[in-house]
């Protein structure tokens, strides 16, 4: 697909709102041109705004005026295209030309700047987004709201990443390592991860932040052994102060890695919350995504940590799955509910990541797998809703089948704080672990920064010296962002 944009500045915008449409096809932008070549979306800013857009035997020619605001000129012309794109291919977005990652974050910006009515009158009429998704998200918004204001200005949540698993998914574009390939580069890991955690503290402790939450993700932490678990959660019960910390979750998300003695390890050491993921619990779905165990295993695992104490377990769903059907998703999900009563599910959208085996092996997306995925969502909309799960955080990413949207849905009182101040920003994250990324918040400015550590394992090992001395960056964050900590 061609792009051309003449005379306007928002081609990153028109190119987000060309790939809903257009999921599995290159997005080609021309901003210098002398001709056009089909299929192709033009859009002109002059005396008024024009957008043609040819592809086949489908052409459509559209005008709107031009404003002197050019916010408000990019809205004019994005909802141009859009309407000609639902026109072209009978299907209206559920999140409408919505692109963005945080909609329930938008969704509170205009509340708190112009109140709810017209927060509803843009999503709605702006934005074109469905009522469904419009309810959704305002129901999100304000279950948000309580958590939020359980965060101080001194507040910061800690992030520790263990990047192995035990085989890569094939829809998995994060970056880990299998332990069949990385085996001899995990306990290497494992002590330089405990060095980590104890330098970010001792920062941490000499700034005078407050721990709120920590969150241990992957990769999947429970690959690593029990004494290797137990070495890296003692890290971080030692090293920081953790009678303010109101959450503590470790991803024990593939039930083939989960055994008594390492949720034993993960209950002495103050983790209270933990994940569970089958994602599907159809075995022929299961091996078509290349995990490694079956649903009879996660069903055992599920109920070997309710016999050790836990109390607060959530499980990740994924709508879209290649080879799952409405059905099968169905079956997944009550399961879930019914019989297990899990107090979290987290309702995922399958999202085809560039990186991904899915997509590198040429799945692409086609329209009745999009409508197959939004029923299944809402499917677990109704369904969660109806059994009093309320839905907690939401957010969306590039990619995903139907444009939909991941969501987190809760027992009241046992949402994941970490969930909801990672995705709203809401505080500085300090992240440990290779992939990790910190993110400095100032609660003042609302002012973000950015440090980065190496993303492969043995970069991490490689040149971990290099990586704390990045930790130097905090401190003069804190030192140049001064903010009074003091407690009244």
């Amino acid at each position: 697909m061609n792009l051309y944009v003449k005379n306007n500045t928002f081609w990153f915008e028109l190119e987000n709102l060309a790939r809903l449409f257009f999921p599995d096809e290159k997005i080609t932008v021309y901003k210098e041109f002398s001709e056009v070549s089909e299929p192709f979306i033009f859009t002109e800013l002059g005396e008024k705004i024009t957008v043609k857009i040819k592809i086949g035997g489908f052409a459509e020619e559209s005008f709107a005026e031009r404003s002197r605001d050019n916010a408000e000129n990019e809205l004019r012309t994005v909802k141009l295209v859009y309407k000609a794109l639902v026109k072209f291919s009978s299907v209206e977005q559920a999140w409408g030309l919505l692109t963005g990652v945080r909609p329930i974050k938008l969704f509170r910006k205009i509340v708190g700047e112009s109140g709810e009515a017209e927060a509803e009158r843009r999503f709605l009429n702006e934005y074109f987004v469905s009522r469904e998704r419009f309810e959704l998200a305002k129901l999100t918004e304000k279950n948000e709201r309580r958590i939020l204001s359980l965060s101080r200005p001194e507040s910061f949540s800690l992030y520790v990443g263990v990047p192995f698993c035990p085989s890569r998914c094939s829809y998995c574009s994060f970056v880990m390592a299998s332990v069949e390939r990385a085996k001899k580069l995990i306990e290497p890991y494992t002590s330089l991860l405990c060095e980590e955690i104890k330098a970010t503290a001792k920062i941490v402790n000499s700034l005078g932040l407050r721990l709120e939450s920590v969150y241990f993700g992957g990769g999947t932490p429970t690959t690593l052994s029990a004494r290797q678990l137990r070495r890296v959660l003692t890290a971080v019960n030692d090293s920081f102060d953790m009678s303010t910390c109101r959450e503590f979750t470790v991803e024990a998300g593939r039930p083939d890695t989960i055994d008594e003695e390492k949720l034993f390890a993960l209950k002495e050491n103050k983790v209270d919350r933990i994940s569970i993921n089958p994602q599907t619990l159809s075995d022929s779905v299961l091996s078509a995504i290349g995990r490694k165990h079956t649903a009879e295993q996660f069903l055992n695992a599920f109920e070997t940590a309710r016999r050790c104490g836990f109390d607060n377990i959530n499980t990740d769903l994924i709508a879209g799955l290649p080879t799952d059907t409405v059905e099968g998703f169905k079956h997944s999900l009550n399961t879930v509910t019914d019989d297990l009563k899990a107090e979290c599910v987290t309702v995922h959208t399958l999202c085809m990541k560039r990186a991904a085996n899915l997509t590198t092996e040429g799945k692409t997306f086609d329209k009745d797998e999009a409508l197959a995925a939004r029923a299944m969502q809402d499917y677990a909309r109704q369904k969660l809703s109806s059994l009093d799960y309320i839905p907690y955080y939401l957010y969306r990413q590039t990619r995903m089948v139907g444009n939909l949207e991941n969501v987190g849905w809760s027992k009241r009182g046992y949402e994941s704080l970490y969930n909801v101040y990672v995705m709203d920003e809401t505080h500085t994250i300090l992240a440990c672990g290779s992939g990790g990324v910190t993110k400095l918040k100032n609660p003042e400015t609302d002012y973000l920064t950015r440090i980065f550590n190496f993303k492969y394992p043995y970069e991490y090992i490689d040149r971990f010296d290099e990586l704390l001395n990045r930790k130097a960056q905090i401190s003069r964050f804190y030192g140049t962002n001064a903010v009074d900590y003091s407690l009244e």
